[in-house]
């Protein structure tokens, strides 16, 4: 990992760190196709090269959350679309168990998008 994304995981308190390095493993391991880099400050998950998704901590209730880039075209009824126009959002409970089922499902919708050519690839 790199030094600016190490620190982005060792800055965060628990029990959102743990969550968020799960969540990192997960997203890793879930396509050969997906790399880490670091945006805006967040972990960013690309999918060749295309941003697939970001991870993040929200400000009012410290809840780690999955910020997927072309969620408007995700219909997973846990995503939520909020003020955004483009993303949505899967948020975690970090003292819980990771829902894996819905997130890989979340995960697959979204790359399904560049695989289908729905959202193309750069």
């Amino acid at each position: 990992m790199k030094d600016e994304l190490y620190n982005f995981y060792l800055d965060c308190k628990e029990p959102q760190k743990s969550a968020l390095l799960a969540l990192r493993s997960i997203i890793l391991e879930y396509d050969e196709n997906i790399s880490e880099t670091l945006k805006y400050g967040m972990p960013c998950f690309l999918y060749k090269k295309n941003i697939l998704c970001y991870l993040w901590i929200d400000n009012k209730t410290s809840e780690p959350y999955i910020l997927m880039t072309e969620g408007k075209y995700l219909s997973n009824p846990e995503l939520e679309q909020g003020q955004r126009a483009r993303m949505k959002i899967f948020r975690i409970d970090p003292i819980a168990d990771l829902p894996l089922e819905i997130i890989k499902s979340i995960l697959n919708d979204a790359i399904n998008l560049y695989r289908k050519g729905i959202v193309k690839l750069k």
